[in-house]
């Protein structure tokens, strides 16, 4: 039972919530229930540790004999920890201020950019300049629930591993490919190569969202929360294309844009 809130293997963990932290070790926290257990049941061979509190222990027993059942199983090099904790010590490691008493630390999933692009792939998503933690995390949410192939996340957007975006994924983090740290210019030469059409998605797009031609392969280009797409990232797409408005709302956020794209792509593809 680890009871000490100052020892260093708590401060090491709490340090995860810092991406500087989190690039010098390699590794990533992941907070709450619904996040763990997807961990366990698709990347279960990426944890380093998993730590319980006492309340967490007796409401989801099922979640820590998966951790024992796979660790018991591993091979001797590839054992994980299972850690009991007290509340205290876990609520000091948690990035969140109600944490649900259960957390992991995690090796990242990502791939590289010409690995999430091979297997002829049918729509994707691409991510450029989002900032904001929320927005990305449902994004990938998103695509996971519409069946897209990947989510690509350009260099100058957050990073996944943010504590934000994974919680806000809720496990779609390990259902799908995910690449990141590209730079667009990069993104968009291999996507062509992919012969993915490049759709941007914009408020000031000309073509409406139910003209466009989704059962080819494309990749969905979405930009900034506050700003949108840079002009010449529009430009350098196939076209424009914004998500029509039919009432008297002033415009859709990111991550509603998207799953509305997204879902529209799947609605083609199936």
């Amino acid at each position: 039972m680890i009871t000490n809130t100052r020892s260093d293997r708590v401060k090491q963990v709490r340090a995860l919530g810092r991406r500087s932290a989190r690039e010098k070790a390699g590794l990533f926290l992941v907070e709450g229930r619904q996040a763990v257990r997807e961990l366990i049941r698709f990347a279960p061979e990426t944890i380093r540790d998993l730590y319980l509190d006492a309340e967490a222990t007796e409401r989801h027993p099922d979640l820590r004999e998966m951790a024992l059942s796979w660790q018991r199983d591993a091979e001797p090099d590839e054992r994980r920890f299972v850690h009991d904790c007290s509340a205290q010590v876990l609520a000091e490691m948690c990035d969140t201020e109600q944490p649900q008493g259960i957390i992991a630390v995690a090796r990242p999933v990502d791939r590289a950019l010409d690995e999430v692009l091979a297997g002829s792939p049918k729509f994707v998503v691409v991510l450029t300049n989002v900032r904001d933690p929320g927005n990305a995390g449902t994004v990938i949410r998103g695509a996971d629930a519409t069946g897209a192939d990947a989510v690509i996340v350009s260099d100058s957007s957050v990073d996944i591993y943010n504590p934000k975006v994974v919680r806000s994924t809720v496990g779609s983090l390990w259902h799908l490919p995910i690449c990141r740290g590209a730079a667009i210019e990069d993104i968009f030469a291999r996507c062509r190569d992919a012969g993915l059409t490049l759709h941007a998605a914009d408020g000031v797009g000309t073509t409406l969202l139910p003209d466009v031609e989704l059962s080819t392969p494309h990749a969905w280009v979405m930009g900034n929360e506050a700003w949108g797409l840079e002009p010449e990232v529009r430009e350098a797409c196939d076209d424009v294309v914004r998500v029509p408005i039919y009432g008297a709302a002033e415009s859709l956020n990111l991550a509603m844009a998207a799953t509305v794209c997204l879902y529209a792509s799947a609605g083609a593809q199936h």
